[in-house]
This record gives structure tokens, C-alpha cells and sequence, in this order.
């Protein structure tokens, strides 16, 4: 997408890159395009509910997410969730909070006081089922997230029963990890711990109606646990899903449904702001399908409650190019509350301690990012092959700053060219022969100042493309 502000591709520039055309035409029409290898003994993915296949995920941090700080708060925007194209509200932890050894002002929400209440400033039981009832009436899934791996230091679990967590030589309760000092670990070597938990999840699904869990650090606790406790949610809630905050693909085999793509994220963050080329996202899908079980799903993000605002990391700009490609590659997207107004507000540490609120008044300064997650979302959902289709990774002209696929399937062919810089693209993308229409959303360049250049622009054939900086464009294969 270009914003206003970011200069027009020069006479010269344009007029030197296309000096080079024919040369790279020449070239990429002979260079195979890039695909991961088959690979042979994977073992196959637990299949994944179609509904979380065409999911887009929104994560809810009750604290900031309004005024109120509440349930009702998020009710009160249940319907321009659903107008944004959101299916799925994930809720981060919505219990009370422990005090003991607590960070920041507010504490952590993942330092959980108690698994089985609310926390009461959120509000009660019945403002959380008319939450979901909400979602439901308009056709959307509710997640909450679940901390198994610990607790606070002052749970009600701690209190009763020391003997379920970790000790060290010493007898002392330990954290996870020396970092974590808010939290106490526990020991999944305890049966009565296991049956509690699986207990405490089967009442959640039950008692709310909840369509699934996000599963905090979930590579934390033993794998067996959560392969013994999909069978009884199951019982419960037929078709729910799991989500793992975890990247060990042996999740995805029996327990969980879809698993965190975190060396996606590691590799678009290098890559936006300069410290790794644009092939380094194609290299790390690539090393992620060749271990990942067969039709394994990955939640893809650019944002979340742990890691700092991409916007503020590398700029609006940027920002919206990373999420083009959330929204076109496999797997699920995720939303980050606040990112469809282009928030910069502080999303990490120490801001997940304390209250910082959503600084929603961004939107009069910057309606244009609103419509463009919108139609980002209205695109994945007309075109199947977004969703179910393969990806073929394709040669460009510059893939330290290019990145080009193809997604195919569902009876078409789609074209991806997303510029991850600063600079404009003009250039060659080996797409498979055919013709070519452009399907690239509107609300993509409804921003720019530049009218005659769009023009010019939505004119390009493929192989040939310009981009302009942090652009994309989807082109569907018309005749093969």
C-alpha cells in the first residue's frame, strides 16, 4: 500500500529499470520457480476444523481494548469485528491476576490467581456468555487463553496443593525460567494436577459455550498431557480448536489444531527493517515445511501482546506490507487489537503490566487502514486458493526485497508480489504462463496521491511489475 507522503517512481528510474527488462525477462522465463521439496516420511497433521482453515483470528486484551476495560466493552464492538472480516476473538486471559510477586503496576494476565473464576474487573460469568452469545449471533468463533504451564505465586492452587509444582534440591518452588518471577512452574508429573486441568478446561467449554483455546507456552507442558485431554474436549465441543503458543511441530500431530508460526514472524521482522533480505521469509517457509507434518496450519502474525508493534518497530508502512502477505500466504492471520487503526501503542512489556489503552483517535488521522485490512480480508475470503491452495514460491528480479508466489487451487491460480522496502520495484516475476487479470484490492492504493501513476501501474502484464514501496498485487491466472 502507498501512503501519502512516500514519492513517485521518477521518469529516469522507471526509464533505467526498464533497460533491464529484457535481460531479466530472459532469465526468469528460464529460472525454475522456487518450491519446497517433497518430503516423504512427514507424518500427517491432525486435520483442522474448514471453519479455522478460513479463520481470521483477533486477539483481545480485555485491559485495553476499551474504555471500560471489560467484557462489555468488547461486546459493545462486536459488530465492526465482524465488518472488519474477523471470525475468530481470541480473549487473552480473563481471569484474576495474581498480586504476589506481580510486574509492573497491574500485574501480568498470564500470572493466573485462579483458573476456575473471572477476573472481576472484566465483569461476571453472564457479561462473558453474552459476550460469546454475541459473537455466535454473528457468526463468529470465541477462543480463551489458558496458562497451563503456571500460575501466580499467590494461586489458590499454590495454596492448596504446593505438591503440584516444581521444586528444586532444595524443596523450593521454582519458576519456568529464572526470567519469569512472577510465575510458579507446574509438574505435570502429578496425576491430580492433570485431572484438575483437564477437569477445569471440559467446565469452561461446557459452562460458556466456547468454540476453543489458545494455549499459552504450550511447548511447556508435556505433550502427552494435551493429547489426553483432546479426546474429552472433544466430548464436550465436537469441532472446537486448539491453538498452541508453540513452534514443535509434534503438537500438531494429535493435540492442537494450529500452532504458532514464529519463525514467519522472526524472519518479516528482520526483513522489514533491513537486517535480513526479503528471500530469508521463503527460506524459513521452506525449512518449516520440510519438518511440519503434512497439512500442518499456522497462525501467522505481525503483532501480538508480546512483541513489540511492528508500526512503531518499522513503520506503518511496513506494517501493512507485512500483513499482504499474512493475509495471502498459507495458514490463518492474526489481528492484534488496535492494528486496523494503525495503533502504536506500547504492546509488550512493560506496557502488558500496565494500562495502556488502545488509542483508537488514531483512526481520524489514518482512515485508510481500516478499509484496507477489510479488503484484505474480503479478498482471502472470495478466493479459496488463499486458504486452500499451495504455494509455489516464484523468481523475481530483486529477492532481497521482492517476495513473489503463487497460491494454487480450487480451480485458480493466483499471483502475489509484495515489496518489502522502501524503495520501488519495477522488474519481472516468473509467473506460469497465461493471462493475467489484477484482483489487487482498491483499498490498497485508495491513499495514494498519485492517480496517474496507479493507472499506469494497473496497466503492467505480467511477468512485468511495478511496485511501489511497501506495495502488493494479486494478479488471477485467467487462461492457462
Amino acid at each position: 500500500m502507498r501512503l501519502n507522503g512516500e514519492r513517485h517512481v521518477s521518469v529516469a528510474a522507471r526509464a533505467a529499470a526498464l533497460l533491464v527488462l529484457v535481460a531479466l525477462a530472459t532469465f526468469l522465463s528460464s529460472a525454475p520457480s522456487v518450491a519446497a521439496d517433497p518430503v516423504s516420511n512427514r507424518t500427517t497433521a491432525r486435520q483442522s476444523p474448514d471453519w479455522l482453515r478460513d479463520a481470521v483470528v483477533y486477539e483481545v486484551f480485555p485491559r485495553a481494548f476499551s474504555k471500560e476495560g471489560n467484557f462489555k466493552g468488547v461486546t459493545a464492538e462486536l459488530d465492526k469485528l465482524q465488518q472488519l472480516g474477523v471470525t475468530v476473538i481470541w480473549l487473552m486471559p480473563i481471569h484474576p491476576v495474581g498480586k504476589l510477586n506481580a510486574k509492573g503496576t497491574l500485574g501480568s494476565p498470564y500470572a493466573v490467581r485462579d483458573f476456575d473464576a473471572i477476573n472481576p474487573e472484566y465483569g461476571t460469568a453472564d457479561d462473558l456468555k453474552q459476550l460469546v452469545a454475541g459473537a455466535h449471533q454473528r457468526g463468529m468463533k470465541v477462543f480463551i487463553d489458558i496458562v497451563a504451564n503456571h500460575t501466580s505465586w499467590d494461586s489458590v492452587l499454590l495454596e492448596k496443593h504446593p505438591d503440584w509444582y516444581t521444586h528444586d534440591a532444595a524443596g523450593k518452588i521454582v519458576p519456568p525460567n529464572p526470567d519469569w518471577v512472577d510465575v510458579a512452574d507446574l509438574n505435570y508429573a502429578n496425576n491430580d494436577l492433570r485431572k484438575y486441568m483437564t477437569g477445569m478446561l471440559v467446565r469452561w467449554l461446557r459452562d460458556f459455550g466456547l468454540d476453543g483455546f489458545r494455549c499459552d507456552y504450550a511447548a511447556g507442558v508435556p505433550t502427552d498431557f494435551w493429547e489426553a485431554v483432546r479426546p474429552e474436549l472433544d466430548k464436550v465441543r465436537p469441532g472446537l480448536a486448539f491453538l498452541a503458543e508453540s513452534d514443535d511441530p509434534a503438537l500438531l500431530n494429535k493435540a492442537f489444531d494450529i500452532d504458532y508460526a514464529w519463525d514467519f514472524y522472526h524472519a518479516m521482522s528482520d526483513a522489514l527493517v533491513g537486517r535480513a533480505p526479503a528471500s530469508k521469509v521463503r527460506e524459513t517457509w521452506e525449512s518449516a515445511y520440510a519438518k511440519y507434518p503434512r497439512g500442518a496450519l499456522r497462525l501467522r502474525f505481525s503483532d501480538n501482546h508480546d512483541q513489540l508493534r511492528t508500526t512503531g518497530a518499522a513503520g506503518l508502512p511496513a506494517a501493512l506490507a507485512a500483513s499482504a502477505v499474512m493475509f495471502t500466504l498459507d495458514g490463518a492471520p492474526l489481528l492484534y487489537n488496535g492494528m486496523e487503526v494503525g495503533d502504536g501503542t506500547e504492546s509488550a512489556a512493560p506496557g502488558l503490566f500496565e494500562s495502556a489503552p488502545i488509542a483508537w483517535e488514531m483512526e481520524e488521522r489514518r482512515p485508510q487502514i481500516r478499509p484496507y485490512y477489510r479488503a484484505l480480508a474480503d479478498l482471502r475470503r472470495a478466493h479459496p486458493a488463499f486458504t486452500r491452495g499451495a504455494v509455489r514460491w516464484l523468481r523475481n528480479g530483486d529477492e532481497s526485497r521482492v517476495l513473489s508466489y503463487e497460491r494454487a487451487g480450487a480451480g485458480e491460480s493466483l499471483v502475489v508480489a509484495v515489496n518489502l522496502s522502501s524503495l520501488p520495484y519495477s522488474g519481472t516475476v516468473a509467473a506460469p504462463a497465461g493471462d493475467y487479470v489484477e484482483i489487487t484490492p482498491e483499498a490498497s492504493s485508495r491513499a495514494s496521491v498519485l492517480p496517474a501513476q496507479q493507472d499506469s501501474r494497473r496497466a503492467t502484464k505480467l511477468p512485468s511489475v511495478i511496485l511501489g514501496p511497501w506495495e502488493f498485487r494479486v494478479f488471477r491466472r485467467a487462461t492457462p
